[in-house]
């Protein structure tokens, strides 16, 4: 299903519930389309590296940013509503199905019938965000910005080629939204207490045995459009330090503590070795990232279940010891520890006036 058929069918599926003030609810006009033929691409183009699964989630991402850098088969959000709509899917169409398998080969008509379906069920939502942003941030009103993947996934800062498609990093929060970055005050870091990735690509701290097994079950670890199981290891602070700094992060917010729990002892990798030598910087190519050796630093853990836990004062003496070690190696403060997956679980630190 096309990631814009899910969009139109989650709005109709609040409004059955009842939700109100659908309005708030902005969609920009420069968004790019994913579109069917994208998909068939995804499958196709997936072993690129070589016979190593870079970790698409097959919802043809990658080909749709692949047409938007190369723009003669691109189509915007508000291409949608354009009277030259239904010739530009005909000539991609043709072209696409040039190459297309003939299982996979793209309908025109069909994709033209059915996406101005589409359209018409989010027109009122679609507009220039990048206007809307701009003067509100002109104006001095809060704007919150969200990330959805791992920096490491960052297409131009992370394990290229086991990346995303986009800048997943907080350097991608202003060329993604079109927010200047003198208007970015605070940034907040969301860090799990210990290592996961999903699909291929290095992972120097990932644990392929029965405690990384462990971590797995305990944390819940699935992909989460996939559920494919995610790879688990021991915090890696070199890798948490390379992305904070470029992030810029001014606070960092750690998650799933209490899988932790229970552990008698935790390790936390504070170097690589590269060729018999000892750093503590993130290496740019992944060639070199797959040699290193983790040099780990072991700390007490606890016995205590935190769950219940609702002030830092509550959580025990080891679990605080492992934080501070954390935001020590960081750089930054702990602002947030979250014990469990309820909202009412999430603790504040040292929040800002502001956060």
């Amino acid at each position: 299903q096309s990631m814009f058929y899910v969009g139109a069918r989650t709005i109709e599926e609040l409004k059955s519930r009842g939700f109100t003030h659908l309005e708030n609810l902005k969609i920009s006009d420069r968004a790019h389309v994913i579109m069917p033929w994208h998909f068939a691409e995804d499958r196709v183009l997936d072993k690129s590296t070589g016979g190593e699964d870079i970790g698409t989630t097959g919802r043809g991402i990658g080909p749709c940013y692949r047409d938007k850098v190369g723009r003669s088969f691109a189509i915007r959000m508000g291409d949608l509503y354009r009277g030259a709509f239904p010739e530009r899917v005909r000539h991609i169409a043709a072209a696409k199905n040039g190459w297309l398998s003939t299982e996979d080969q793209i309908d025109p008509e069909a994709v033209i019938q059915q996406y101005a379906t589409f359209a018409k069920t989010l027109e009122s939502h679609v507009c220039d965000t990048t206007e809307m942003l701009l003067t509100a941030a002109e104006d001095g009103k809060q704007i919150l910005f969200e990330g959805a993947q791992g920096s490491l996934l960052d297409v131009d800062h992370g394990t290229y080629p086991y990346v995303t498609s986009s800048n997943s990093s907080g350097v991608g929060v202003s060329n993604g939204s079109g927010v200047p970055a003198k208007f970015i005050t605070d940034t907040i870091g969301i860090v799990k207490a210990y290592s996961t990735r999903v699909g291929g690509g290095p992972f120097p701290t990932e644990q392929d045995n029965e405690f990384g097994q462990h971590l797995r079950e305990r944390g819940n670890e699935y992909g989460t459009v996939t559920r494919r199981p995610r790879r688990c290891g021991w915090l890696d602070a070199v890798a948490l330090r390379y992305t904070s700094r470029l992030s810029g992060v001014d606070g960092v917010c750690v998650m799933l503590m209490d899988v932790l729990s229970g552990l008698e002892e935790i390790k936390v990798c504070t170097a690589y070795e590269l060729d018999g030598k000892a750093s503590d910087r993130y290496p740019s190519h992944v060639d070199d990232l797959r040699r290193v050796k983790p040099v780990y630093e072991s700390l007490p853990g606890w016995s205590e279940d935190i769950s219940a836990c609702r002030e830092m004062s509550e959580l025990p003496d080891n679990a605080l010891r492992y934080l501070d070690r954390v935001s020590e190696l960081v750089g930054a403060p702990v602002r947030y520890v979250s014990v469990g997956p309820g909202r009412e679980q999430t603790i504040a630190a040292h929040a800002t006036a502001g956060a």
